[in-house]
């Protein structure tokens, strides 16, 4: 069993957004590890952060990714830090990996200045760029399908990875 397509990409990129929609394109289930990760821990996200720490949360991350992508046979949305694990990266080989691009200033703009998420906390901006500069060249590295989302409605980005996932089957 395989997923038909792993999502990848930072926050903001649309993951859980642009994977659901992918799902019901393709008439399969939707998968999202943040929420198998929230199921686990019994609490959200940053909770587990504060309460747990960053450490945990990507033990619990690394768990659901390896579980999601050997029993998930629909579309995988991953968290956008569980790239960050060597041994997701290794899981990750061979499967069709839809990497979301996603500008600095669009990504600010979809979570928001104000947002919740754990990594951030104290100047949004920043640590975003600081984030994606991090990240970039992994999902650069591990996506087969590349998908930019800046400025685009989410039934055009779904209709272009639909497209390329006939070409990859």
């Amino acid at each position: 069993m395989r997923p038909k397509a792993v999502i990848i990409g930072p926050p903001g990129s649309g993951k859980t957004t642009i994977g659901g929609a992918l799902a019901d394109r393709l008439g399969v289930p939707l998968r999202d590890t943040d929420a198998d990760v929230e199921r686990a821990a019994g609490k959200p996200i940053g909770e587990i952060f504060i309460d747990d720490g960053e450490e945990r949360f990507r033990e619990l991350e690394a768990a659901a990714v390896a579980a999601a992508l050997a029993e998930h046979a629909g579309v995988v949305a991953l968290g956008g830090g569980a790239v960050l694990a060597a041994r997701t990266r290794e899981l990750l080989a061979g499967h069709t990996v839809v990497y979301l691009k996603v500008g600095l200033s669009e990504a600010i703009k979809r979570v928001g200045l104000a947002s919740a998420r754990p990594l951030l906390v104290l100047n949004p901006r920043s640590q975003m760029r600081k984030l994606l500069a991090e990240r970039l060249p992994i999902y650069e590295r591990l996506g087969t399908v590349e998908v930019d989302t800046d400025g685009r409605e989410p039934a055009e980005i779904v209709e272009e990875i639909a497209k390329a996932l006939e070409g990859t089957a």
